[in-house]
């Protein structure tokens, strides 16, 4: 069959500081592929919609798929389906992905007939099944698809993340792939899912607390095949297992792979395993952002973070003697007062670290969807992308905006604008040399992207499309709030 996979839009954090290949996306092309089927991509986060327009039309898809791994974007990926039932009369036009795994059935309900299916969970092992049901019918047997007529069986777990391997090939404009410095980069992924259960998080729900690794042997090969200089290890939690980080480094060093690496991590992991990150340092490593989230304990118990103050600043203190650069994270609560705000930028300025924020957002998925007891204050999935307040603001929420973006400024003065592009003007020059210019434009975009009166207006637009209110479940029961649950263990 001719299948046609689309990544929506660049939300608003992507317009500045990345804009990461739709990993996922080439998997499940990959797994298609395998499945002999032909495939073409279209990521409208560096294509227009106007190439979409064009591609339906020369290739006239069968069957059409769009990711939405982010709640945001649900709105345009509705009315992409109804562009594309519009232009291929017949396409059987399906979503999946992370967060529309959590709202199938409403989703479903607000395109009004556009969707044919939307498929929960793991998107490479259904892919295969999924087209060949369209073919021959049936694909409510199908397993994690859900169709009007309701859920069919779960959705399947991939037994090892080693295949199938990214259709990188099919991606049209890798050179608009970027992660900060890193112009251009390519993603890779070592482990799936994570151990840890932060409550803001749905990674673990969504993954019912498994976690697989990929082979040091396959993880290397797939290394070899990439030919950008950058790579992003998307991991949730890099090097969690040391003994996996060493094998893969192994591997490295024998195939004398060289490459400059970005991970994100744990401040209580890089304690643990300093060793680990030391020998990667030498292969490569120069970025690592730290999801801190709060900078008390008060804050890491409300997140569940299962770490202390301490151990994150000591995992600070131990990044910079390993020369590694670091990007923080904190969450912002809507709760914050002015005071607080001011105390933020002043850590900000303290530390050489970058300081990122993202607002504290209850996500479907999340246990925090569930508990959190204050109300939403709206339900436009375009707020959705943790860079606006969607529950009550203590400040008048103009004032909420203005003290958010004037406390993300100091992100600008410190490692954007002119005085970066002075200091870096080795990777710059190195950078537009090779005809990258996504880092050399990123420097001077944050005033243009990042006003508290763009926030404010977003909250004015009208709204066709709304999140559904969260249903009860009792988190006791956490496996309520799983998209798959954990394969039986073997007792051989």
């Amino acid at each position: 069959m001719r299948l046609l996979l689309i990544h929506p839009s660049a939300l608003m954090y992507s317009e500045i500081f990345l804009r990461l290949e739709p990993l996922g996306l080439e998997r499940v092309a990959g797994a298609a592929r395998e499945a002999g089927h032909r495939v073409r991509v279209v990521d409208l986060q560096v294509l227009t919609h106007a190439d979409l327009d064009r591609e339906l039309r020369a290739f006239r898809p069968e069957a059409l798929g769009v990711s939405l791994n982010y709640l945001a974007n649900i709105p345009e990926a509705i009315e992409l389906a109804h562009r594309a039932k519009a232009a291929a009369p017949g396409c059987f036009v399906f979503f999946g992905g992370h967060s529309v795994s959590f709202v199938a059935e409403e989703v479903l309900e607000q395109a009004e007939g556009a969707v044919d299916a939307v498929v929960r969970g793991e998107g490479e092992p259904a892919v295969a099944p999924l087209m060949e049901a369209v073919r021959d019918g049936g694909v409510e047997g199908v397993p994690g698809v859900v169709t009007a007529a309701g859920r069919g069986p779960a959705p399947r777990l991939l037994p090892g993340i080693d295949s199938p391997r990214p259709a990188r090939e099919l991606m049209r404009r890798r050179d608009k792939y970027f992660i900060g410095e890193l112009d251009p980069c390519a993603s890779i992924e070592f482990t799936r899912g994570c151990p840890w259960d932060c409550s803001f998080c749905s990674a673990w729900t969504f993954y019912g607390r498994s976690y697989r690794k990929a082979s040091p042997e396959a993880a290397a090969a797939e290394l070899a095949g990439i030919r950008e200089p950058n790579v992003f290890i998307v991991d949730d939690v890099a090097f969690i297992r040391p003994e996996h980080g060493d094998a893969i480094a192994a591997e490295l060093e024998r195939r004398r792979i060289r490459k400059q690496y970005y991970l994100e991590t744990r401040g209580d992991v890089l304690l643990r395993h300093t060793e680990v990150f030391e020998r990667w340092r030498r292969l490569g490593l120069a970025y690592m952002f730290l999801g801190m989230e709060a900078l008390d304990a008060e804050g890491l118990d409300r997140y569940r973070k299962r770490t202390s103050p301490d151990e994150n600043f000591r995992a600070l203190e131990a990044a910079r003697a390993l020369g590694i650069s670091v990007a923080i994270n904190l969450i912002v609560d809507p709760d914050w007062d002015a005071e607080r705000f001011r105390v933020i930028r002043e850590f900000a300025l303290s530390v050489p670290e970058i300081v990122h924020l993202t607002v504290m957002t209850p996500y479907p998925g999340t246990e925090i969807w569930h508990t959190e007891s204050r109300r939403l204050t709206t339900r436009d999935y375009r707020l959705f992308d943790i860079q606006h307040a969607v529950v009550p603001t203590r400040l008048p929420l103009a004032e909420f905006y203005r003290e958010l973006v004037r406390t993300q400024a100091v992100i600008n003065r410190k490692h954007l604008g002119l005085r970066t592009a002075l200091g870096a003007g080795r990777i710059l020059g190195r950078n537009l040399l090779h005809g990258q210019t996504n880092f050399a434009r990123m420097l001077w975009k944050f005033n243009g992207v990042y006003n508290p009166e763009r926030q404010l207006a977003d909250h004015r637009r009208p709204v066709r499309h709304e999140l559904p209110l969260p249903r009860h479940v009792d988190v006791g029961d956490r496996r309520q709030l799983y998209v798959h649950s954990r394969p039986a263990r073997s007792r051989g």
